[in-house]
C-alpha cells in the first residue's frame, strides 16, 4: 500500500471508475447492462456489520444482489443489483491515478464475478485472482 493518499473529485473518480470498467474484459463487462455501479465515500456501519466486518476493516467494494447461480427463473429480484465502490478506501490505497485505475478495475471484475457466481479460480483465469 502507499503512504501518500489520492484525493480526487467526485468527477474525477467517476471519470476513473469509467475507465476502469473499459478495460474489465468483454465477457464479464457486457455483464454490467443489469447492474448498478454506484460510488460511495465510506461504506456505512450497517453495511459493514452486515458482512460482518469490524469498522477499522477496509472494503473497497461490495456486489449486493442474488448471484445469477442462485436466482429462480420465476422470482423477480426485490433490488436492482448494485456493485458499491468506496472511493475513500480506494483512494487511501493508491498513491497515482494509474494504480486506482488498476484497483478499481480488480474491484469491480471482483465484484462482477460474485454476481455472476463464478469462483477464485475462474477470477484467477481472467487475471484478477
Amino acid at each position: 500500500m502507499a503512504g501518500k493518499k489520492t484525493r480526487l473529485s467526485v468527477k474525477e473518480f467517476d471519470s476513473i471508475v469509467q475507465q476502469a470498467i473499459e478495460r474489465i474484459p468483454l465477457e464479464m463487462r457486457r455483464h454490467l447492462d443489469n447492474i448498478l455501479i454506484s460510488v460511495q465515500l465510506q461504506p456505512g456501519a450497517e453495511m459493514l456489520e452486515e458482512m460482518g466486518l469490524a469498522p477499522e476493516e477496509t472494503l473497497f467494494g461490495i456486489y449486493w444482489g442474488v448471484p445469477l447461480t442462485e436466482r429462480m427463473v420465476t422470482d423477480p429480484p426485490l433490488y436492482p443489483d448494485t456493485i458499491f465502490l468506496f472511493q475513500g478506501p480506494l483512494e487511501a490505497a493508491c498513491a497515482t491515478r494509474a494504480e486506482l485505475v488498476e484497483e478499481i478495475e480488480i474491484t469491480v471484475a471482483h465484484e462482477i464475478a460474485h454476481a455472476l457466481g463464478m469462483t477464485d479460480e475462474d477470477l484467477d483465469a481472467l487475471g484478477y485472482g
